[in-house]
C-alpha cells in the first residue's frame, strides 16, 4: 500500500519515478486522468484502510465488469465471493426492486411478513433448527461466539467467565476487535490491544494437536474455515472435517463451521463441509447470502443452542430486513436451480488443470476446490504477485494478491466453459511472461 505522503501531485510523480516503479509494476500501464482523479479523490477523503488494485470499476454484468474509461475485464475476485451468482443477476436486482417498492426495514421491534418465511427457507435447506439474521459475516461470527459462550455456561456447565472459544491458526473472519484477538496474523492484531480473553488457537489441518487443546473441559467451541480463503485457499487433508466432528463429538465441544466465503456454491457444493459429508453444529454465512447486492448473513444451529439466547440479549436494527431476506432467498434459489454448483466444480477443474501447466520457476504451488482456486507466485528481484496481478489488469482480468505472495482466482460460479478457456489463456500467457 504505497502511501507515501499527504500531497497528491508529489505522490502521483514519486510513484511514476523509476525508483517506485517496481511498487506499482515495472510494466503496468499508468491510469487515465480520469481513474486517477478517482484514485485521488479516495486518497484524499477516505480512510486508507485499502489498497486497491488501480482500476474503477463503474459497471458489472455477469462474470464482467467495466471501469470508467468502458474497457472491460473479467472479474476473478468476485467481491471475496460475494457475487457469486454474478455481478447484477436480473432474477436478484428484480427481487430488490419489487421489495425496495414495499417494505424495506422494520426493525425486529415489530415483526415483519417476509422474515419466517426466510427462515423457514434456509433451516430447511441446510438442514437446522433455527436461523439468527444479521448483515456481515463478521458479524455472523461474533453472533456464534455469544451463542457458543451462552451454550458453554448454560448447557455444558462451564464456570462464569471461564468459557473459551478456540481458533485455527491463520484464520481470517473479519476486522472487528473479537476477529483482531483471535487472529494469528500480525497485520491483523498488530497496535489494536488490549485483546478479548478467553480466545485461543491451534494449527489449522492438525487433529492431534486439536485433541490436546479439547481435552480443556472449557472449551466450548472450535471454529474453522473449511478451507482458508484469506490464508491463500488453504484446503486441509482429506478426512480433516470428519476428524474435526469426531473430535467435538467426543469432547463436548460446538464445532462452528465459518462458511461465509466457501459456502453458497464457491467450492462446487452448498457448503464446503458437504465435500466430507459432514455437519457443524453452528455454520455462519454471508457474502454471496446477499446476492452480491445486500449484506446478508445468517447463523444456523439446533434449538439446544439457539434456544441459549433470550430476548434482548442479541440483536441487530437491520438483521431480519424484509429486504435482504427477500434477496437471500432469491440468491439461494438462484444457486440451486441454475446449475451452479455442478458448474463450479466443471470450471473449477479447467481452471486448475490448466493453472498447474504453469512454469514452476513462477508459480510453484496451485491449490483449489470448485471455483475456490489460489497459487503461490515465487517471488523473484523481477516481480512478485502484486505485478502480475497488474499486468492481469492490463490483459484484461482482475485479481488480487494475498499475504503478498498468493493470488485468488475466485470468479462469479456463473463464468462457462468458453469465458474460462479465454480467462485461462489471459492467466498462463500474462504469467508466462515473466519468464
Amino acid at each position: 500500500h504505497y502511501y507515501i505522503t499527504n500531497n497528491l501531485s508529489m505522490l502521483r510523480k514519486l510513484l511514476l519515478t523509476p525508483t517506485c516503479s517496481r511498487a506499482m509494476g515495472a510494466f503496468a500501464a499508468a491510469p487515465t486522468p480520469g481513474q486517477q482523479a478517482i484514485f485521488d479523490k479516495e486518497f484524499k477523503y477516505g480512510a486508507h484502510n485499502y489498497g486497491p488494485l488501480p482500476v474503477a470499476l463503474a459497471r458489472g454484468q455477469g462474470v464482467n465488469v467495466w471501469d470508467t474509461d468502458g474497457k472491460k475485464y473479467f472479474d476473478f475476485l468476485a467481491a471475496y465471493s460475494a457475487v457469486n451468482q454474478g455481478h447484477c443477476h436480473p432474477r436478484i436486482v428484480a427481487t430488490l426492486k419489487e421489495q425496495c417498492d414495499i417494505l424495506t426495514l422494520t426493525s425486529r421491534a415489530f415483526y415483519n411478513n417476509v422474515l419466517g418465511e426466510y427462515e423457514e427457507y434456509m433451516t430447511k435447506l441446510f438442514e437446522f433448527d433455527k436461523l439468527l439474521p444479521m448483515n456481515t459475516g463478521v458479524e455472523a461470527c461474533e453472533t456464534s461466539v455469544k451463542l457458543a459462550r451462552k451454550w458453554g455456561y448454560e448447557v455444558k456447565g462451564i464456570p462464569e467467565n471461564q468459557a473459551i472459544v478456540l481458533f485455527a491458526e491463520d484464520n481470517f473472519w473479519g476486522r472487528t476487535i473479537a476477529a483482531c484477538s483471535s487472529s494469528s496474523d500480525p497485520s491483523c492484531y498488530t497496535n489494536f490491544g488490549p485483546f478479548t480473553p478467553g480466545f485461543e488457537m491451534v494449527p489449522f489441518n492438525n487433529l492431534a494437536a486439536l485433541e490436546e487443546k479439547l481435552a480443556n473441559p472449557n472449551i466450548c467451541a472450535f471454529m474453522v474455515e473449511p478451507i482458508q480463503g484469506e490464508a491463500g485457499v488453504i484446503i486441509p487433508d482429506d478426512g480433516y472435517l470428519k476428524g474435526v466432528r469426531a473430535l467435538c463429538d467426543k469432547h463436548n465441544v460446538l464445532w462452528i463451521a465459518d462458511e461465509v466465503q466457501s459456502g453458497c456454491g464457491r467450492t462446487g457444493k452448498r457448503s464446503a463441509c458437504e465435500w466430507e459429508d459432514v455437519k457443524p453444529d453452528m455454520v455462519t454465512l454471508g457474502k454471496a447470502l446477499g446476492g452480491g447486492v445486500f449484506p446478508v448473513s445468517a447463523v444456523l444451529t439446533s434449538d439446544e443452542v439457539m434456544l441459549c439466547i433470550k430476548p434482548g440479549e442479541h440483536g441487530s436494527t437491520f438483521g431480519g430486513n424484509p429486504l435482504g431476506c427477500k434477496i437471500a432467498m432469491t440468491a439461494m434459489d438462484v444457486l440451486e436451480n441454475e446449475g451452479l454448483y455442478e458448474n463450479a466444480q466443471n470450471m473449477g477443474n479447467i481452471l486448475v488443470d490448466e493453472l498447474r501447466k504453469l512454469p514452476k520457476d513462477i508459480v510453484d504451488v496451485v491449490r483449489g476446490r470448485g471455483l475456490f482456486c489460489g497459487v503461490e507466485i515465487k517471488e523473484t528481484e523481477s516481480f512478485n504477485a502484486w505485478e502480475v496481478c497488474l499486468k492481469l489488469r492490463d490483459a484484461g482480468l482482475l485479481a488480487k494478491p494475498t499475504h503478498g505472495h498468493i493470488i485468488r482466482f475466485t470468479p462469479p460460479i456463473v463464468i462457462n466453459e468458453d469465458e474460462m478457456k479465454e480467462c485461462t489463456d489471459i492467466i498462463c500467457s500474462t504469467i508466462t511472461s515473466f519468464q
